[in-house]
């Protein structure tokens, strides 16, 4: 299948309006937060108009960039009660999606709010009704589901191209221990008001790790299993339309990093009711290979990562070989997802459609990483009911 035809097969997505502009608050204007901004910002019809960070200097460097329309604010609320805000995008900590998630659609506000969309398993049904009863539009940052290749991917796995797959294997490897290109800035404390980054955690002396690395830690993060398997297991359950697993179990171990609190090497397998198991390994000690999935199918293999996708056929005489033959399907990337994520957002602003990565996707996800750290934690299989 050529780049082109994979291409015609998904070129159906409805160009944005120039006229109807929305307006936008930033919520937690960190580099994750900021770069979905500097996206927002390429994208017509949109415009930043409020940015709200606990620490000054991110919040200012965000009007920097953003331009002289957008107003700094300490306090989330304030962008809230602004009656001339459409939409928010939160790239906060975890521990703070759903609250403000649900203040913002009670205030009116359309949400963007990054992965996982919860920080704990409990979270998610009170998110889910908030959401729903309001009719306000809430996209995930899971932008998979708007990934072109990743689209056609699906249309391939349903389409029975690799037969019954069995075995689902996800990977994400990256490394915490490689020199940073550029050195760290240091925190100003006295223009950080740390009381507020806490939130709802237990109150706790301010820790420059736990601030810059506040996902390996459980008051704020879920380390890897929410941070990164998130994305492949959302993938995995919309690509196999098996929302939940019947077990779980996992393991992981502190090696290496031992400044944070999250373990920074991890594996775990869970069995799906539609006869699959998935497993899951990650360390954040090396990045070769970096992150993907593979699936495993009585016909061939697909192997699936941001890049793009490859399809080996079962029936190949190389099958034994350490090098993997040639691929019978090769489809590359050509845009980035989020950007086509965050697109279809604005879309569904405009005309009240549900998102790719709606709501109730985003919660699957992460509730099946929140089983994952809690089979690890409690050291036993986790048979959810």
């Amino acid at each position: 299948m050529s780049a082109t035809a994979a291409a015609a097969l998904l070129a159906s997505r409805r160009a944005l309006g120039a006229n109807d502009r929305i307006r936008i608050g930033l919520i937690g204007t960190g580099g994750r937060c900021m770069y979905l901004a500097e996206l927002l910002k390429s994208l017509p019809g949109n415009e930043i108009v409020a940015a709200c960070d606990v620490y000054e200097p991110h919040r200012l460097e965000a009007v920097e960039k953003m331009g002289p329309q957008t107003k700094p604010s300490s306090d989330y609320r304030e962008v809230l009660d602004r009656k001339d805000i459409d939409a928010v995008v939160v790239g906060t900590p975890d521990h703070w999606h759903v609250p403000m998630t649900l203040d913002a659609v009670a205030a009116g506000k359309d949400v963007y709010c990054e992965k996982p969309i919860t920080h704990a398993l409990e979270e998610g049904d009170k998110l889910i009704a908030g959401v729903e009863k309001s009719k306000r539009v809430v996209a995930t940052g899971t932008q998979q589901r708007s990934w072109d290749h990743y689209l056609l991917a699906k249309q391939l796995i349903q389409g029975n191209r690799i037969g019954q797959i069995t075995l689902a294997e996800m990977y994400w490897y990256q490394n915490y221990l490689a020199v940073p290109q550029e050195p760290e800035r240091e925190i100003d404390t006295a223009r950080l008001d740390w009381k507020k980054f806490l939130g709802s955690a237990a109150d706790q002396p301010f820790d420059t790790v736990k601030y810059r690395r506040w996902r390996f830690f459980w008051d704020f993060g879920g380390g890897i299993f929410t941070d990164l398997m998130t994305h492949w297991i959302d993938v995995v359950q919309w690509f196999m339309k098996s929302p939940s697993p019947n077990s779980v179990e996992a393991s992981g171990a502190t090696h290496a990093l031992h400044d944070l609190q999250c373990p920074d090497t991890v594996n775990a397998s869970m069995i799906f009711p539609q006869n699959f198991t998935a497993i899951y390994n990650g360390t954040m000690v090396s990045s070769i290979e970096d992150g993907g999935i593979v699936f495993r199918g009585t016909k061939g293999v697909m192997k699936l990562t941001r890049s793009g996708f490859w399809v080996y056929n079962e029936a190949n005489e190389h099958r034994n070989d350490r090098e993997l033959p040639e691929p019978d399907i090769v489809v590359k990337s050509t845009d980035d997802g989020t950007r086509t994520n965050l697109e279809n957002w604005l879309e569904c602003i405009r005309s009240r459609a549900l998102p790719n990565a709606h709501v109730r996707a985003g919660v699957e996800a992460a509730r099946t990483s929140h089983l994952a750290n809690l089979a690890m934690r409690q050291g036993k299989v986790i048979r959810p009911a």
